[in-house]
């Protein structure tokens, strides 16, 4: 038998030998199963050795967690140390840079002092060029060691090799990390590292985790490129703006001397690269002859000669606020005052207004649309639907008004009734569907119509000025409707729900609906026409369901008086009827609950008056129609039956019983129809007249057992 091993002893020593080299396991499974009494100390071996198991994997998984801290710090260290080594051999370079520039002006300075000393310099210099000045040799050596900075400082920026190909004139002018800023919202984005070139500015991104590497992100052509000082607003500082068509661009510096040097070296390179680009352009251009001048057409020139035009006044376009405007309008961009940027728009056309259009004004001009551009850029994004729809259509006010000032009114309105149709979108679509229908159509009816009449008076308050947007404002409230009817329907009509309930959901969104009434605007029209086809489908669905319930009660008809059992019964049935209009039901009733009517008859005159008062709650003059033709249809399943039974039946009681019921039908149901539907819609029904008028009790033929209507 195997001693039990415990968590020490035992423990190591199954541990050496799981450990060994020579260990076998089939070996050792059949040694332990000779050796073991039992199923007992082979369950305990297996806890044993799964115990172990789980031990040696924490013992690697902390071996391995260990491990890679420390390769992660020492890939930091590497890191750290490159980036000091990079900076080491940039400082030593930059110190080489210096200490031949003081040499060659020390050397220069010395020959002009004395010129036989220059000369004995050149000629034991067996390498010099005797024709190259000193001044030259300087300016040589000072690009070849600009290049060479050059061509190390693009060695640590990834991607750039192909789209900055080396050239004999290309060289490093300056330097530096920044930090780039969003221009609408004003957020940092990322810090970055610009090389500016004698003819291109180059801005690479940091490499995380790698000090002193960077990736390409952009190269721009000096040409075509704009420098803009933004003013200092804390916390806002040290930024300055490039423009490049169609893009702008914010970065900061680290502080304000090292701003100062990049607007100072970016406009004296570009400076420096017009001057060279024009030079260029006037060497390569062939020379021109000089043209004859023009002879005289006009011999009565000499005679009268027309005075020349009046000089034009100049535009002073000296003053500071002029001069301070377009960084005056991206300081108000970016602070988000819009009110102050229109401000100073208003002020410049009204300043131009009757002046000159001369160079100058053009120039100012460009500068000037550049930022309306970006100022409606940041104004349409205030209005899109992407934003934060809180606040209701108020807060759509500060944008639309300024879009307006800008002669941007239509697409003020195109973008306040999209933001307001995703508004009530969003509102709609958070509604929790309840259990009761009628819960929630009363929210989804406040929800909307409030949206809706509030969005009304905004835009009747923005809008007031602009009456050709009213017709935008109709097709829109159209286009919401639409929305409202669809999540409407598809909660009231399509999941069958009862008439009197989708009678009730309809009359709550019709009285909700005559609220607009209070600013002048009516969509009822719309919603009817929006919801007739559903009612309709509504009406046409339940007279069925009460034809059918006639006929099956019809089948089964016996023909026999109503006993109701006890007086509160007889005196509930007797207050329905009295609730449906049928003032003269007490002269049917007879002695000891006794009521001398059929029960498919009071039953049938109880469904009708039902179905027609939910029907007038639906009316509208588009189901005129369809509800008079429903009425009849139904009307019609109980005379049939009733003018069938009387021709049928033999039994003189019965027969005398039938034409009772069917008095009752003619006499009292039918006129109180009438007078119902009548009343409902407001005019008679003529079909009606004729169905009471036609009556059958006055046509039975007791020959005949079949009946024609």
């Amino acid at each position: 038998m195997a001693l039990p091993l415990g968590e020490g002893v035992g423990g190591s020593r199954l541990r050496r030998q799981l450990e060994s080299g020579g260990f076998a396991a089939g070996e050792y499974v059949k040694q332990l199963s000779q050796q073991s009494d039992g199923d007992r100390d082979l369950q305990e071996h297996r806890q044993r050795i799964q115990a172990l198991s789980e031990e040696t994997a924490q013992s690697l998984k902390r071996n391995v967690y260990q491990n890679y801290r420390q390769f992660i710090e020492t890939a930091r260290e590497i890191s750290y140390l490159e980036s000091e080594m990079y900076q080491l051999s940039h400082i030593l370079t930059e110190q080489k840079g210096i200490m031949e520039a003081v040499t060659q002006a020390l050397l220069l300075q010395a020959d002009r002092d004395d010129p036989a000393l220059g000369a004995r310099r050149a000629a034991a210099d067996p390498h010099s060029n005797p024709f190259l000045p000193l001044s030259a040799k300087e300016a040589a050596a000072s690009e070849e060691g600009r290049q060479r900075t050059l061509t190390t400082l693009l060695e640590k920026v990834e991607g750039c090799r192909d789209l900055l190909p080396e050239s004999p004139g290309k060289y490093l002018v300056y330097n530096g990390d920044l930090v780039e800023y969003d221009a609408d919202h004003m957020a940092q984005i990322q810090r970055v590292h610009a090389f500016l070139m004698n003819d291109c500015l180059l801005v690479a991104t940091w490499l995380p985790n790698r000090r002193g590497t960077y990736r390409y992100n952009a190269l721009y052509p000096l040409e075509g490129l704009a420098v803009i000082n933004v003013k200092d607003n804390p916390p806002m500082k040290d930024m300055f703006k490039l423009l490049m068509f169609p893009e702008s661009r914010i970065f900061q510096a680290e502080n304000a001397k090292i701003k100062k040097e990049w607007l100072e070296v970016l406009e004296e390179t570009k400076r420096n690269r017009a001057l060279s680009e024009k030079l260029r352009l006037e060497q390569e251009a062939p020379p021109r002859a000089a043209l004859p001048p023009p002879e005289a057409s006009n011999p009565f020139d000499g005679e009268d000669e027309k005075e020349p035009p009046p000089e034009e006044e100049p535009v002073d376009l000296s003053l500071e606020w002029i001069q301070e405007l377009p960084e005056d309008l991206d300081v108000c961009i970016a602070q988000r005052d819009f009110e102050g940027a229109v401000d100073l728009l208003d002020k410049l056309n009204e300043y131009l207004g009757d002046k000159t259009v001369s160079q100058p004004v053009r120039e100012l001009r460009a500068k000037v649309d550049e930022r309306v551009r970006q100022l409606t850029d940041v104004l349409v994004f205030e209005l899109s639907p992407d934003r934060s729809l809180r606040g209701g259509p108020r807060a759509t006010r500060r944008a639309v008004s300024q879009l307006i000032r800008l002669g941007q009114s239509t697409k003020a309105c195109e973008l306040f009734l999209k933001n307001r149709a995703a508004a009530v979108h969003t509102a709609i679509r958070q509604l929790r569907i309840e259990g009761a229908t009628l819960l929630y159509i009363h929210k989804l009816c406040h929800v909307f119509f409030t949206s809706l009449l509030e969005t009304a008076r905004e835009f009747e308050t923005d809008f007031a000025g602009n009456s050709g947007c009213y017709s935008a404002f109709i097709v829109w409230a159209r286009s919401a409707m639409r929305m409202f009817v669809d999540a409407f329907s598809k909660q009231v009509f399509d999941s069958k729900e009862s008439l009197s309930t989708a009678a009730e959901c309809v009359k709550v969104a019709k009285e909700h609906c005559k609220q607009l009434s209070e600013i002048g605007l009516d969509l009822t029209f719309i919603i009817h026409a929006l919801l007739v086809k559903d009612i309709k489908g509504a009406l046409q669905s339940y007279k069925d369901i009460i034809i059918e319930a006639t006929k099956h009660r019809n089948s089964e008809e016996m023909w026999r008086k109503m006993n109701l059992m006890t007086p509160e019964a007889l005196g509930k049935l007797r207050e329905e009827m009295r609730s449906c209009g049928m003032s003269t039901f007490d002269q049917y009733t007879g002695d000891d609950c006794w009521v001398n009517l059929s029960y498919t008859v009071v039953a049938f005159t109880k469904q009708t008056m039902a179905f027609l008062e939910e029907a007038l709650k639906l009316y509208f003059p588009e189901l005129h129609m369809v509800l008079l033709e429903s009425l009849v249809e139904i009307i019609l399943v109980a005379v049939q039956h009733v003018d069938y039974s009387l021709r049928c039946e033999q039994d003189p009681e019965k027969k005398a019983f039938i034409r009772q019921n069917a008095s009752f039908l003619y006499e009292t149901v039918l006129p109180v129809v009438e007078k119902r539907f009548e009343e409902g819609v407001g005019k008679p029904a003529k079909q009606l007249q004729d169905l009471r008028n036609a009556s059958r009790l006055m046509r039975v033929n007791p020959e005949s057992t079949t009946s024609v209507v």
